[in-house]
């Protein structure tokens, strides 16, 4: 199978074209907090004409849902769509969670739990709790660090931090709970596990579309008719 991923939920700009039986044919990504609608076609496009693959070759587009940036995620996945479309192709979609807990997952002894965080700004973080062996422990939500805190003492074993928050949650640490037994701090998920996983989920079961764990902060105005006398009925 050959995937396109691309990743711009976070603090970079990344792309990769992945054979399913060979590996990573090519790969790139460029760290940036801001300027992703720029930068991203025309790193597909090196990336592409590296991999040697043409579009209308693919087998399916991969991209990144969040948590993220709100812009940054909407580059991404207008993108992917966009190529997917144009290729006739199926997209889907792989939380930036998952991405970031995936690798920690695959090299793990199966004994450490996997913490995987984003900053969430307000001393809050998205983040989700992992079994070394993937099983779900605690599903992805967004709470404040001391509730994460309190997650860290759910068992015996040392857990694995991942993600933008991961020294983060290391600086804040209780010192009642096991230390943890890997701090890997990544601006952004490694692109290649964005394709691998891309390659492992379905259509139907994980679609391209922001993954939301709050609400905007901005809403829309209310309709200022809403509160109008309405006119006696005749």
């Amino acid at each position: 199978m050959l995937i396109l991923a691309i990743d711009t939920a976070l603090d970079a700009c990344a792309a990769a074209v992945l054979d399913t039986s060979a590996g990573v044919l090519a790969q790139e990504s460029q760290p940036m907090k801001r300027g992703h609608a720029e930068a991203l076609m025309p790193l597909i496009a090196r990336v592409m004409k590296a991999s040697g693959v043409a579009f209308a070759a693919l087998d399916r587009i991969s991209a990144t849902t969040g948590p993220g940036s709100f812009t940054g995620l909407r580059v991404g996945l207008s993108a992917a769509r966009g190529i997917a479309l144009a290729a006739g192709k199926p997209v889907v979609g792989v939380t930036t969670l998952t991405a970031f807990a995936a690798p920690m997952v695959s090299e793990n002894d199966e004994q450490h739990p996997v913490i995987t965080a984003i900053d969430a700004r307000h001393d809050h973080v998205y983040f989700q709790v992992l079994a070394g062996d993937g099983r779900s422990l605690i599903k992805p939500k967004v709470a404040p660090i001391a509730e994460v805190l309190d997650a860290a003492r759910f068992g015996p074993d040392a857990p694995h931090l991942v993600g933008n928050a991961a020294t983060i949650l290391a600086d804040r640490w209780p010192a009642d709970a096991p230390p943890p037994f890997k701090i890997d701090q990544q601006a952004a998920p490694d692109i290649a596990w964005v394709a691998w996983l891309g390659a492992a989920v379905s259509p139907e079961s994980s679609p391209a579309r922001p993954y939301y764990l709050r609400a905007p902060d901005a809403k829309p105005p209310k309709d200022p008719l809403a509160g109008a006398a309405q006119p006696p009925a005749s």
